[in-house]
């Protein structure tokens, strides 16, 4: 196959967010002018800051913008850009754009789309693995009950067009089929334009190791060692590392090899992925990613070598610069990706104004997010990666541990507390966590609680109580001109929960009291302020040293730590939370109309799905609260819908009247 090559000095990046950022500074440390794109949500995001030249492509939805073959090409055009960089994600599996910049006269940063085009197949690169001598495993392509009892149960249905755990399913049980390809489907066709389904064996407790290659034009073709990828929700990667920790030598050398093979058997040439499902001494092969993985730092961290700085050199024609003897991995590097999701709430997309962000010093940070930035519905939910490398795993597991209680996000919820605890647990330690493990164990990594965010609420809080500063009798600070200061009494509620706290900043002491006296309640703590300064706080509570990061306002505290926030608000001034009458079915995340499955009159049963919400990889069914008939209705496909939108009302059914 043919692999379009030449020089260029010039650089357009087709993405945006954390990888954007990521490209475009390896582009500018190999001389060349970056150009960046973006979109009306995107106008002020940091990948345009960074870039030395940014191109408006279009409206927010990515169909419009950065999904727009044409818009992408005119901003190439427009800016003199020589070489398009797809990225992960959006059109960087697209065979069709790959073509589109070729016979437009650009380089495009990635195998050949004739290569695109046969392994963003699974039915296709399947056969290509079988020709290459890669073991997979038993599956058919279709969507009949007959062809999965061909299969066996359980099974995983998942699309034939596309990656990123979009349109895959679990099916356990024959009745389940029909619903499970609909919406694997349906999602697929939405994603990909594809609904083309792929029956295929599921494996119980396997675990998801992946294996970069690396390939030039001139024959050369390498690979960089594997990752384990098995921590996984809904067959979205959470935490990912390398090299994988469990698996024998015997399968390592023996999936290197067959990625290796694979790469050989169908012209790769730059970066990608082979994937595959270990269980035990067996491997079999599931996908190859023709593109950058979100994943590929903790492969730079052991390597040693800058991924996109070879697609580059690759691209300009050049062989690449080392042999397979002279790749070598030292350590143990883990990356960690931080979602704006609520792990809490079944993992559902958050959208809101991150009002402060910390990011840790002690480790490598792709990101994209800082204060003041606004978090939409419009994109995946990925907000960053938190990279760590160790001389041996458990050492890269407790950095990764100390990265994440560096890190911080107030007013936006994100996955960072789940993070801490996952990584910081028994089975992430041990290396037992295999694809389905989340999803098997959803209380496996419970919600944080922090007697240490509580106490340090009423300590901030209890200098926050001015009526006015500039008046001596106006500071609420328990001075007395007889005697030492009284406690200062804080209250606070955090999920429902009242806390009546007093505290003697003098004294160094917060005890929880009854909220109907000053009578001692519950916990009490020694404290001891140990520094302050840009919104950190540095206190010892009952003799122990905390950082954290602590914003104040009129309405209470927000309070991080060990990747939670906790906010607390003051009860008499808090708004109390609107909630839906009976029989409204409401938006519970901010998303999109997918579909909508009744009208206005419709009878409904219980349970019946009214409609399916999509929101950043996710979609969401809404059900029928009751039995009854849809009086109203506020929906349409298509439409954007904030979190709380009143989408339907419900009125039950009259109850029988009773015989006289």
């Amino acid at each position: 196959m043919e692999f379009s090559q030449m020089m260029f000095d010039s650089l357009l990046v087709a993405n945006r967010g954390e990888i954007a950022v990521r490209i475009l500074r390896a582009a500018r440390a190999a001389g060349l002018r970056t150009v960046a794109v973006y979109s009306d949500a995107d106008r002020t995001a940091p990948h345009v800051r960074e870039a030395d030249t940014a191109v408006r492509i279009g409206p927010a939805p990515a169909a419009e913008s950065y999904l727009s073959v044409p818009a992408l090409l005119a901003a190439a055009e427009r800016t003199g850009a020589q070489a398009v960089h797809p990225g992960y994600g959006f059109l960087s599996e697209r065979a069709a754009f790959a073509r589109a910049c070729t016979d437009a006269g650009l380089v495009f940063v990635g195998p050949p789309a004739e290569v695109i085009e046969l392994m963003g197949r699974k039915d296709e690169a399947r056969r290509i693995a079988v020709a290459a001598g890669v073991p997979v495993l038993p599956a058919v392509e279709g969507a009949s009950t007959g062809q999965a009892a061909d299969v066996g149960y359980p099974l995983l249905v998942k699309a034939a067009a596309g990656g990123g755990g979009k349109g895959m399913r679990i099916v356990r049980r024959p009745d389940d089929l029909a619903e499970a390809l609909a919406a694997a489907g349906r999602e697929a066709l939405a994603a990909f334009g594809d609904d083309t389904m792929l029956l295929e064996r599921y494996v119980e407790h396997g675990r998801h190791v992946e294996v970069q290659v690396l390939a030039d034009a001139h024959g050369t073709v390498l690979h960089l060692s594997d990752r384990d990828c098995s921590v996984q929700r809904r067959h979205q990667k959470v935490v990912e590392e390398a090299p994988a920790p469990t698996i024998p030598d015997r399968v390592r050398a023996t999936i290197a090899e067959a990625s290796v093979r694979l790469a050989r058997e169908v012209g790769y040439v730059s970066a990608g992925t082979v994937e595959f499902l270990v269980a035990g001494d067996e491997a079999w092969f599931l996908e190859m990613n023709t593109r950058l993985q979100v994943e590929h730092p903790v492969t730079e961290a052991v390597t040693g070598l800058d991924l996109v700085r070879l697609q580059l050199d690759v691209a300009q024609g050049r062989p690449l610069p080392l042999r397979q003897d002279q790749v070598t991995v030292t350590g143990h590097a883990i990356e960690a990706r931080v979602y704006a999701e609520d792990p809490y709430s079944g993992f559902l997309p958050q959208a809101g104004l991150a009002t402060r962000v910390a990011w840790p010093d002690r480790a490598r940070v792709d990101q994209a997010l800082g204060s003041g930035q606004r978090v939409g519905t419009w994109y995946d939910p990925l907000l960053g990666k938190i990279i760590v490398h160790g001389a041996t795993r458990e050492a890269a597991r407790q950095a990764l541990v100390a990265a994440l209680d560096d890190t911080a996000v107030l007013g936006l919820t994100t996955n960072l507390g789940f993070l801490r605890r996952l990584v910081a647990g028994e089975a992430y330690r041990d290396a037992a966590i295999d694809t389905a493990w989340l999803d098997r164990n959803p209380d496996a990594v419970p919600r944080g609680t922090s007697d240490v965010a509580l106490c340090t609420a009423g300590w901030v809080l209890a200098t926050q109580q001015v009526a006015d500063p500039t008046h001596p009798f106006g500071i609420a600070d328990g001075w007395r001109a007889a005697g030492a200061p009284s406690r200062v009494l804080v209250e606070l509620e955090h999920r429902g929960t009242r806390h009546v706290l007093a505290v003697d900043r003098t004294g160094g002491r917060v005890e929880e009291v009854s909220p109907t006296s000053d009578s001692t309640a519950g916990r009490t703590w020694t404290v001891h302020e140990v520094g302050a300064g840009q919104g950190r706080l540095r206190l010892e509570i009952d003799d122990v040293i905390h950082d954290l990061l602590v914003q104040p306002d009129r309405h209470g505290v927000a309070v991080a730590h060990q990747g939670d926030t906790f906010t607390f608000t003051r009860p008499d001034i808090a708004a109390a939370a609107e909630t839906a009458a009976d029989g409204v079915v409401v938006a519970p995340m901010p998303g999109t109309v997918l579909a909508v499955l009744v009208e206005k009159g419709s009878d409904v049963t219980a349970g019946d799905v009214l409609a399916v919400l999509e929101a950043m990889k996710m979609e969401l069914p809404l059900r029928a609260p009751y039995d009854g008939v849809v009086d109203d209705l506020d929906a349409a496909v298509g439409r954007q819908v904030p979190l709380g939108h009143a989408l339907f009302h419900v009125t039950p059914h009259p109850a029988p009247e009773e015989a006289p």
